[in-house]
Formats: structure tokens, sequence, C-alpha cells
């Protein structure tokens, strides 16, 4: 069952590809990065290989743990009534660059083929020895793109273990309400602990992150968290500490805290989702996975999903079986090697490739069951046009783009441009 009405606000979908379309940016300055010495990329990964096994299938089985709701409630009844995403947007104390205003070396970031249609950069003095990771809108979120009545980019950062001895994970909530000036505030990913007495910082990168309905599900090292975007806390002190701290509640800095109601575990450990994205050409909605691989890896890279479920009463999370267990519906080998980045849209699947030098620049595959193709560039006609590593891939279905980020570049262009770019 889709969310709040898509019939609703199919005018407002249609105002706003037409705003979109008249308002791409020039972003040429990134193509005279790309070096003639370049050749083709002769690893091409081929067709996909469906997965008929169902053992192999199984293998992909995540358990549902869910927060006790004592637990969620002790902590809120302690910080204070939760805020919802808009009391987090006007509270923004944030802003990015536009591209105009990013130096050349930040613009390297940007793919060369397809060209960016809408760039910003982030002030490196926010985010010196954070590492950027995963992106999802709100056009994952609801289907006519808004979440209430706003736009809404979400973007992941992690951070290495700091001088408490350990990582931290944090999302930046963006009001993408004016494309042309987005503005955002920081709130940090945490895990209720003791009894919901207090919390700690969720110490993993993001590489994966969708958010849907009321819910976010964000990778980590042991699986998937999921957090509640109607349980926004206020941060009440400042510092560097993480959790109750004398006087309040201490967040890293950051303004809010999201603490997470459940996570999902895979039975096999060998096999856990990188990367995410939410594939709306399905029936019903699916979670789509990418397993992450290096350059140097042996052995196939798999791509999988899991159905949301349409009951209701579980808004925003996959769906289960009576144990709690969430099964995929389909799976798929790529030789692709170092995936990051996935997305699954109609009968494709999309998946960006890291670049094996520091200073490269990566790959963008379409892949299906019966071809592979890449998207070209330059008179040689390279494949190596993409990004150097972009770890998610979000299709805001609502206006045909596809939002990613690299370095401190965060991007967007048009599905339809990528599929041009094919060789």
């Amino acid at each position: 069952m889709k969310h709040r009405g898509r019939h609703r606000r199919q005018r407002r979908g249609r105002a706003w590809r037409a705003f979109l379309a008249g308002t791409a940016l020039a972003l040429t300055g990134a193509a005279t990065m790309i070096s003639a010495s370049q050749a083709t990329d002769s690893a091409a990964p081929g067709a996909l290989k469906p997965i008929t096994s169902s053992e192999r299938i199984a293998a992909l089985r995540l358990q549902e743990q869910q927060v006790p709701e004592a637990t969620l409630d002790r902590l809120a009844s302690t910080m204070g009534r939760p805020v919802g995403v808009s009391a987090v947007l006007e509270d923004a104390d944030h802003s990015l660059r536009t591209a105009a205003d990013c130096t050349a070396e930040e613009r390297t970031a940007l793919p060369v083929e397809p060209a960016a249609t809408r760039a910003h950069c982030w002030d490196a003095a926010d985010t010196r020895s954070w590492q950027p990771g995963a992106v999802t809108t709100s056009g994952d979120a609801d289907d006519d793109g808004l979440w209430g009545q706003n736009r809404v980019i979400l973007s992941g950062w992690s951070q290495n273990a700091t001088a408490s001895g350990h990582g931290l994970a944090r999302v930046a909530f963006i009001d993408a309400n004016d494309l042309d000036r987005l503005t955002y505030t920081w709130v940090l990913l945490t895990v209720p602990v003791d009894g919901g007495r207090t919390y700690r910082a969720l110490d993993s990168d993001i590489s994966g992150m969708v958010w849907y309905q009321e819910k976010l599900l964000v990778t980590a090292a042991d699986g998937l968290y999921v957090y509640d975007m109607n349980r926004v806390q206020r941060a009440t002190v400042a510092g560097p500490a993480v959790g109750r701290v004398p006087g309040g509640w201490s967040a890293h800095g950051a303004r809010f805290v999201l603490p997470a109601v459940g996570s999902y575990r895979p039975v096999d450990a060998d096999t856990r989702p990188a990367g995410l994205s939410l594939d709306r050409s399905t029936t019903p909605d699916t979670l789509v996975a990418s397993e992450r691989t290096t350059a140097d890896g042996e052995g196939p890279a798999l791509l999988w999903r899991y159905p949301f479920a349409t009951d209701p009463a579980r808004s925003g999370l996959p769906a289960t079986d009576f144990a709690g267990r969430a099964d995929a519906t389909e799976a798929y080998e790529t030789k692709a090697a170092d995936v990051q980045g996935v997305l699954s849209y109609r009968s494709h699947w999309y998946v960006s490739r890291a670049s094996d030098e520091q200073d490269g620049r990566g790959t963008l595959w379409r892949q299906d069951a019966d071809t592979a193709r890449a998207t070209q560039c330059g008179s040689d006609d390279t494949q190596h046009c993409w990004s150097a590593r972009t770890p998610s891939l979000s299709y805001w279905e609502a206006t045909g783009e596809v939002w990613s980020q690299s370095g401190r570049m965060l991007f967007a262009l048009p599905l339809t441009s990528v599929d041009r770019s094919l060789g």
C-alpha cells in the first residue's frame, strides 16, 4: 500500500519536474580532469547471473530485533517530547555552498559523464575528519517526494574512533525546499542502552541508508539499524560526550539525537548489506542491497532485495514472517569488483565502482540478466567517467534524479542522462 496519497499530489509532482528541467546546471569543470591515457575498462562485469538456489537466498535472511517500547519511552520521558523532521529543519545552522562557490579541487569529485545538474559542497571545517557515506531523500520517504510540506535530503557521515575509543555516525538533515540554498543541521545516530537511561553512539560507517515512510534504515558493521523519524530528540548540552551527562544530554556537538528503535542482523555473518537503495518500480516497494567487495576480492558480489511490509502496523519496515525473519525475494551475482552504490529501477541494476587509484575515477555500470554497459566519455570512449567513490545512489522518482555524494560534493543528475551516456 502506498504511503499518503500519491494521486492527491500528482499535479505538484509535475510542476516540480518542470521546474527541475528548467534549472539544470552546466557543470563542466570536472570534464577537464579526464585523462586521455585512460583506456576502456577491460574488466567488464558481464550480465547479472540470477541466483536460483533456495539455500543461497536463505543465507541472505535478516533477523529482526526490536528495542523494547519501555526502553524508548523511558528515554523520551527523561529527554523530553520528541520532535519531528520539520522542527529539525527549522533549526538548521549550516549552509552548503553552490557549485560556483566550490573550489576546482572539490569539483574534481563530480562525475565527468553524465555531468551533474545540481552540485553543492560541504564546509571543510564542518566535515574535517568525517567520511561521507550514504544519501537518501524525502523522495524515498514518500512517493510524491515530500515529507509533509518539505523536500528533504539526508546525508550520512561517519568518524573513526575518537578519543573515547568509539566511532561516530551522524546525518545532516538538509532543507531542500530551495535547491539554490541548502541549509542543514546535524543529528547524531545513537543506540539506547541501560534500559533507556542513556544512549551510545552508533559506532559504524554509513555506507547505505534508506528513508522509507517513517523509518530510516542504516547499514552498520553488524547489520541494519532502524530509526523512527518521529523520535528525534533534542540534545541539551554542547560538548564532545555522547549520552547522559551532568546537566542534560550530549550528542558530540550535534543539536539532535536519533535513537535506534530496532535492528536486523544477517543470519550469515559473511554476507552483510553494504549499499542500500529503494526501488519503487516493484510491487510492493523493495529494499535493494549490495554486498561490499574490494577490487582484489575473490568471487562475484551479490545484489538482492527485500520487500517492504504492506501492513500499516509495520509502516516503513521490511516484511517479516511470524518469527521476525526478513527473506530476500530476488538475488543476483555480479562480477563487478569494488561495488559501492547500488540502484535498481525496473529491470536494470546500476552499480558504482570505485577507482583503482587514489585520485582516479570510478565507473558506473548498468546491468541486467542480458548485458552490462558503462557510462562513457572522452575521445577514447573511456569508461572511467564516474566519481572516484560514491557510497550510495538514491533515485528521487518524483523528479527523475539520482542523488549521491563524493568527497565534499553532494550532487544530482537525471537517471535518463545515465542511460544516454551508456556505451
